[in-house]
């Protein structure tokens, strides 16, 4: 009797896990990332996808990563409907750039993507929100949480993700790159470039040049049209003929012209 009483609160636990299984609330979205693997030091483009499985519209997806595990750059990368934000945390230690700039003490803590208005994640469909990431962390995975909300604020699914990290050959600047991927490494800095500066000094100068010539060409017309109005009105010569000649004339008298002798 004491042996089955034993073996009944054995199988409790492995019941109730049975029970949790059968009776659990099923997901309403799922995250995955793309690439599932990159290189230890390097820098990457991650690709996560959100896929609302629930019934409700997704209104925002935050990205975050462990405060323990800061990386020196993580830029968001452009997508359509969406507006991202970058949350800063202060560091003790300053961290090294994967282009070998000077270290820094201010990274980026999360990302949060906001819908557009009426942009927001339908249920049944997906949304890839990419970033540029690195240099990766010198461990053999690093692992992301996606928080969501719903259109009224309230927290909605709370999703993990993760990406293998590989050891790589190191660079001239200690940072960690596949063998021939130079490439790669250049369109990182493209993408990292595009995220951190402003408008463009030939940009600006652009617009500077073009707005100097409408109001040249404005300038212009107003004169033109200026010197036109001029043109159409007699000037004080012509004014004083034609009233002489006018003083000139009298009434016709006896059916005959009388002119002024």
């Amino acid at each position: 009797m004491r042996n089955f009483r034993i073996a009944q609160r054995a199988a409790l636990p492995t019941m109730a896990a049975v029970l949790g299984a059968l009776f659990a609330t099923p997901a309403l979205a799922d995250v995955t990332v793309s690439p599932k693997t990159a290189v230890q030091g390097s820098g990457d483009n991650l690709t996560f996808t959100v896929t609302n499985d629930g019934t409700q519209p997704l209104q925002t997806v935050r990205l975050t990563w462990p405060k323990d595990t800061p990386v020196a750059e993580v830029y968001p990368l452009s997508v359509d409907n969406w507006a991202p934000r970058i949350d800063i945390q202060k560091l003790a230690t300053p961290l090294k750039q994967i282009h070998g700039a000077t270290p820094v003490t201010e990274v980026a803590e999360s990302i949060t993507w906001l819908a557009m208005p009426g942009k927001a994640l339908a249920p049944g469909k997906s949304a890839k929100l990419s970033i540029a990431i690195g240099p990766l962390p010198t461990l053999s995975s690093m692992k992301f949480t996606v928080y969501t909300t719903y259109p009224d604020g309230k927290a909605g699914p709370t999703m993990p993700a993760s990406i293998a990290l590989a050891p790589g050959v190191a660079g001239p600047n200690g940072t960690g790159h596949h063998p021939g991927n130079a490439a790669e490494d250049a369109l990182f800095a493209d993408v990292v470039a595009d995220a951190t500066r402003g408008p463009s000094i030939a940009s600006m100068g652009g617009w500077v040049f073009g707005g100097l010539v409408l109001i040249g060409a404005l300038f212009y017309f107003w004169r033109g049209r200026h010197r036109a109005e001029e043109d159409d009105e007699p000037d004080e010569e012509d004014r004083k003929q034609s009233e002489s000649a006018e003083e000139t004339k009298e009434p016709v008298a006896a059916g005959k012209w009388s002119l002024k002798g």
